[in-house]
């Protein structure tokens, strides 16, 4: 895939970034919709093959779990003309990303320790939980339906389903789930 940028879609992507960096409460991870919905439905500078993958190679890599927005800045970059453009798709994707949320969490924390005896400081730390939740579940929504927001396999459903009762009754290590899964799409299974 070949995409053509100009200087002003860059900004676009800086711009973008920067504001999913306030909204990414409960990591970069839970922005994940938005940014399909921005790079791949509305720019269609990213296939849905491509998201999914750089998310997934970013999950399976140790390290921090925002290596999925530098990947996909990559991608990014690399469609739009090879390696010095996928290092600066890889710069403005995480500088974007960093830097608000960075800055608010650093001002957020210091008022939030100064003032934590405060009733509304512990209802809010109590009322994001449920947030954080929502926005997670809609990242695995996107992540297994893909751009057309339907229920293609149910194969995948019933692994997914499965694996999550596994994980909430033994404490069986992750590792041998994603083994497990890695194994059936190999098969062609799911």
């Amino acid at each position: 895939m070949t995409i053509a940028m100009s200087g002003a879609d860059w900004l676009a992507l800086f711009v973008h970034y920067l504001s999913l960096s306030l909204l990414s409460v409960g990591g970069a991870i839970t922005t994940a919709p938005d940014q399909h919905r921005f790079l791949v439905d509305r720019q269609a500078w990213l296939t849905d093959p491509q998201f999914s993958a750089s998310i997934a190679i970013a999950q399976a890599a140790p390290g921090p779990n925002v290596l999925f927005i530098a990947l996909l800045g990559w991608n990014v970059g690399l469609n739009a003309g090879g390696l010095p453009t996928a290092l600066l798709g890889m710069a403005v994707a995480m500088v974007g990303i960093m830097i608000p949320s960075t800055t608010l969490t650093y001002l957020a924390a210091q008022w939030g320790h100064a003032n934590r005896e405060l009733r509304a400081v512990r209802a809010f730390k109590q009322g994001m939980a449920p947030i954080v939740i929502a926005l997670l579940v809609a990242t695995g929504w996107i992540l297994a339906t893909g751009s057309h927001y339907a229920l293609r396999d149910w194969p995948i459903w019933l692994v997914a389903i499965i694996s999550a009762a596994i994980v909430w009754r033994t404490r069986l290590h992750l590792l041998w789930l994603l083994g497990a899964g890695a194994f059936l799409g190999w098969m062609g299974w799911v």
